[in-house]
Parts: C-alpha cells; structure tokens; sequence
C-alpha cells in the first residue's frame, strides 16, 4: 500500500509512483503485522525422549594429556628460543667471494677466490649432509660463485698484465 504525503490519498496498486491528484512521489505504507513475542518454551522430559528407543549416553570425555613436546616449566606468553642452524662456512664462503672479487686487479682474487671456492664447497657438504645442523645452502652457493669469478679474472688479469709487460 502506498500513500501521498501531500493529500493523505492511499493507493492500494504497488506499481504507482506518482499521486494521481497531485503528482507527488507516493511512499510505501508497511502493513505487515507487528512482530509477535512468544512465551518462554516449556521444558519437556529430557531423560526419556523417545519411548520407542533407549536414549544413547555418549562416553565421557578423555582425559586431558600434554603435548609429547617437551614444554616443562614455560611461562605464558613467553616466546620460546629457536636454535638456528649454522652457517659460518657459507657465510665466510661468501665474505671471501665478495673481497675476491673486489681485489681482482690487486692479485687478491687467487688467494680470496680459492679460499672462497673451498669454504662454498664444506658448507654445501655440511647443509648437505646434516640439514637439521647446517643451513646457508644459497649462501655457500653465491660464495662458491662468487670465488670462481674472482679466481678466474685474476687468472685473466694476471695474464694480461704478464703479456703486457
């Protein structure tokens, strides 16, 4: 139902917008029924609700165990320490690698680069071998590249200056 606001006249058709009398934009009218408010539910008999069938006891709930992780005397809260992995030899391997690089024109990329090839190479064994000890693969990695690039354009550099001069 729908109503002018202008005049009062009530329009019973739902697709009219518009007063007939005026012109006025006509607004909705809500008939529907107030909402009914219902007493509390009654309380049945719980224990036998189903005569034709024995009422099912679930079983009672299992103890309640700790974690098989060992979390003896932890506080709330209380963030716990993660051991991390080693990864001293790629670390080194890759120091060396960059100084390698760097000292390429002073001769310092053979010693570096060797040293950088040599420490990549045990600390890929070592994360390779015993993962859970050792991390640093990628850092043994860029490392070991790092040296062979050193090593190799201090090859190159010594050779020209050799043949240079």
């Amino acid at each position: 139902m729908k109503i002018c606001p202008k005049c009062n006249t009530r329009y019973s058709d739902d697709n009219l917008n518009f007063c007939l009398n005026d012109g006025e934009y006509l607004s909705t009218i809500d008939d529907s029924p107030a909402t009914v408010i219902m007493d509390a539910p009654r309380v049945t008999d719980q224990t036998n609700w189903n005569r034709y069938e024995a009422p099912q006891t679930a079983p009672p709930p299992a103890p309640w165990q700790s974690p098989a992780h060992n979390v003896q005397n932890q506080s709330f809260g209380v963030p716990q320490m993660n051991q991390s992995l080693d990864q001293t030899l790629p670390t080194v391997s890759l120091a060396l690698g960059i100084l390698g690089f760097l000292l390429v024109c002073c001769y310092g990329g053979v010693p570096l680069g060797m040293a950088a090839i040599i420490t990549g190479f045990l600390g890929m064994k070592n994360a390779g071998n015993e993962p859970h000890k050792y991390g640093g693969r990628g850092l043994a990695i860029a490392g070991l590249v790092l040296g062979a690039i050193s090593l190799i354009s201090s090859a190159i550099f010594i050779l020209i200056s050799i043949a240079a001069g």
